[in-house]
């Protein structure tokens, strides 16, 4: 039986079930009658004893049925591909259990055995997980002994072949973390295909752990939290979801039980990309689930009780510490313009120092410029020497300008003679033996930004020793220039690389390339300490696990700021201005507690090109300044502690300073129209009003004018 045949079969014993409590048919109340169950006050999650399904779960406390039609309940799935099949899975719903037994109170253990393939006859595979209820706090653990001749390539487990939202009138959204931002991708009640008509079956969407350890099911009041329970990335997971049998037009999914004739149901798997090689035996990440009331703070409030259990508070150099501001310069490009010498960067740097700016992000400093000739960090000969350089980042450095070396290991620039002669033996390869690339930038010249002279890249692959041995040679030659730190752009990935399946690279392949991350960024952080423990480490974007060692996160205010949620005062977020009057974006950055990057003339041009927006990020600076306590080490809190109303459109967020005052920043959204803002807190002190333009606090009853394109903050005292 195929699986749209198996569905349509199993939706014609649901039909009729048009909400969570309506009586069950005959053929449910059967498959209860032969379910394993585990419950307390948190969790009601239920198996099939004969087949191992999940049949159905329950979240008590806000009353959610998660999964709440047995005869839509999946044990598991996997891929194990054959000569001349790829496409051969193995369906849980076709398998038998060998034991599906309840160990203790909190505990089930189910295994399965020899496995029916669709293509491949039966597999001698033993798949066991371990199911564990404790408290709130529902664990999935898994084993696999692959004693086929063949990969097992992905297991997909645990299986919900029936997530439900809370209710039918719900909205549920997949919450999963990227580039310093909480994303908010819509499952219910509308569902978006990612994957292309072309591509799938069904609509799908996927979210990757290399982006994200955790997903929160997110409705509006309460929420369902998953996490990947191993930050060491032992390989790549997804969460995967994908809603049967489609959607009645557009994105619009079914508001009933059966449609056409077939059953509706959103399936949700955790993927493992396990590829477990012929003989072999491996233990899986385990999946940790928890469930929630609230909005999306509570679920991160989740992620952030596991994340304290083993992130690394990372150290940060007073100067970051303390209210500043950065710039960015790009000294040359990969068409050759020169437009910055070393020499000639000093004049910069005593501009930087005039405007009290306390750091500078330098680009296009190393050979070839930006985006050519990495992974080399050599300096440029037409810029000038290399002590010429170390003098002239010297001199700004005297100026209390420090300078950050923009710098990238990720690729190698396939034009140049060192990949040629050498680093092709470090690049990640897919299975076909050809290399993965990514497709490099354009700059300044009509040739180039047509994309005909493109400088591509290979990906490196940040799994092999070697190659990290060459990554942190490179970083050595940033350590003896003196600046005060670096920025790796493009630290978060790898392209589309994931898995390096070529041989010769330190290990049995295929290597997960983000596995390498954490290594090689503890080998650079231990070269740095060498040479000073306060020597700054900035990325764009890095991924959570990797802000241990990166914690300035180059990442912008694009959406939810979660950084600033999880750590506010253990991290540096970096928020780039280049419009000439940029008060909306300047705005932005005081409501999420984001350093300023002033980029004039998108990097390449000087302070005082754009006076308007200069003037007003100092008066946010001095405004930070002045109500340090709340506004900079106060704990960011977003919109938690406070509600705001207006008579227009605003934005608003609240800090908690260490004596448990409260400060609230609005920001008027209109660029026309001033608005009458009104803001409620808890037993209130006394309260006054401060902006950058009147930093000066004066009492207020928490109502206030705001101009277009303006911010006030109401402190308490």
């Amino acid at each position: 039986m195929d699986r749209r045949t198996f569905n349509k079969l199993a939706g014609l014993a649901t039909m009729g079930m048009l909400a969570a409590d309506v009586d069950l048919s005959a053929a449910q109340a059967a498959a209860i009658a032969g379910e394993v169950v585990l419950e307390n006050d948190e969790f009601l999650v239920a198996f099939d004893r004969d087949s191992g399904a999940l049949t159905r779960m329950e979240h008590k406390p806000t009353h959610w049925n998660v999964e709440r039609r047995p005869a839509l309940g999946v044990s598991f799935r996997m891929l194990v591909p054959i000569p001349g099949r790829r496409a051969n899975f193995v369906l849980g719903q076709k398998q038998k259990a060998a034991s599906v037994e309840k160990v203790s109170d909190n505990q089930v253990r189910l295994q399965w055995k020899d496995l029916q393939s669709e293509h491949g006859g039966v597999l001698p595979v033993i798949f066991t997980a371990t199911v564990t209820l404790q408290g709130g706090k529902l664990s999935f653990d898994a084993t696999l002994e692959n004693n086929s001749p063949y990969w097992v390539e992905t297991v997909d487990y645990p299986y919900f072949g029936d997530l439900n939202p809370p209710a039918k009138d719900s909205t549920v959204s997949a919450r999963t973390m990227w580039y310093g931002n909480l994303g908010d991708d819509e499952i219910y009640p509308n569902f978006g295909n990612e994957k292309g008509y072309w591509g799938v079956d069904f609509p799908t969407k996927t979210f990757g752990s290399h982006r994200s350890l955790f997903c929160l099911l997110q409705a509006q009041t309460e929420g369902i939290y998953i996490e990947m329970s191993d930050p060491s990335l032992p390989y790549y997971l997804e969460y995967a979801f994908e809603q049967h049998p489609g959607v009645v037009h557009g994105a619009v999914v079914p508001q009933t039980d059966e449609f056409s004739g077939f059953p509706v149901h959103l399936d949700f798997r955790l993927c493992h990309f396990v590829f477990a090689r012929p003989n072999s035996q491996m233990k899986f990440a385990p999946i940790v689930m928890r469930g929630y009331k609230g909005d999306w703070h509570s679920g991160v409030d989740v992620y952030r009780e596991w994340r304290n259990t083993w992130f690394k508070k990372p150290h940060l150099p007073e100067w970051a510490r303390d209210v500043h501001s950065w710039t960015m310069l790009r000294m040359n490009t990969p068409e050759e313009d020169y437009t910055i010498s070393y020499k000639r960067f000093v004049e910069y740097g005593e501009e930087y120092a005039r405007y009290g700016v306390k750091a500078v992000q330098l680009i296009g400093w190393n050979i070839g410029g930006q985006d050519r000739d990495d992974p080399s960090q050599d300096t440029d000969p037409n810029l000038g020497t290399w002590q010429e350089f170390h003098d002239s980042i010297a001199k700004v450095q005297s100026l209390g300008v420090n300078v950050i070396l923009f710098a990238k290991l990720n690729w190698a620039d396939l034009t140049t003679k060192w990949y040629q002669d050498e680093l092709y033996k470090y690049e990640a390869k897919d299975p076909y033996g050809i290399r993965y690339e990514q497709g490099g930038y354009n700059y300044l010249t009509p040739t180039q930004l047509a994309g005909i002279n493109t400088r591509r890249r290979a990906v490196m692959d940040f799994a092999d020793p070697a190659y990290r041995a060459i990554a942190l040679k490179e970083f050595e030659k940033i350590l003896a220039l003196g600046s005060t730190g670096w920025l790796w752009d493009e630290i978060c990935h790898h392209s589309g690389a994931i898995y390096n399946f070529a041989p010769d690279h330190g290990y049995v392949p295929p290597g997960y390339i983000y596995a390498g991350d954490l290594p090689l960024s503890e080998q650079l952080r231990g070269a740095a300490d060498k040479i000073s423990p306060d020597f700054l480490f900035g990325g764009e974007g890095p991924q959570d696990w990797l802000m241990q060692f990166f914690p300035v996160n180059e990442a912008g205010v694009s959406g939810t700021p979660i950084c600033q949620y999880l750590d506010t005062t253990h991290s540096v977020m970096i928020a780039g201005v280049s419009g000439f009057d940029d008060r909306e974006q300047l705005n932005n950055i005081l409501v999420n507690r984001c350093v300023i990057q002033y980029e004039p003339f998108l990097y390449k041009g000087h302070l005082h090109d754009f006076p308007l927006t200069m003037a007003y990020g100092q008066k946010i600076d001095d405004l930070r300044r002045k109500y340090k306590a709340y506004l900079w080490d106060g704990a960011f809190r977003d919109t938690l502690g406070a509600d705001v109303k207006s008579n227009g459109h605003h934005r608003y967020s609240v800090f908690l300073a260490e004596n448990g005052k409260r400060a609230v920043i609005i920001v008027n959204s209109s660029s026309s129209d001033a608005i009458t803002a009104e803001v409620r807190l808890p037993n209130p002190g006394r309260l006054i009003v401060a902006t950058p333009e009147q930093p000066d606090g004066q009492p207020t009853t928490g109502t206030v004018q705001i101009p277009a394109r303006s911010a006030a903050v109401i402190i308490e005292l």
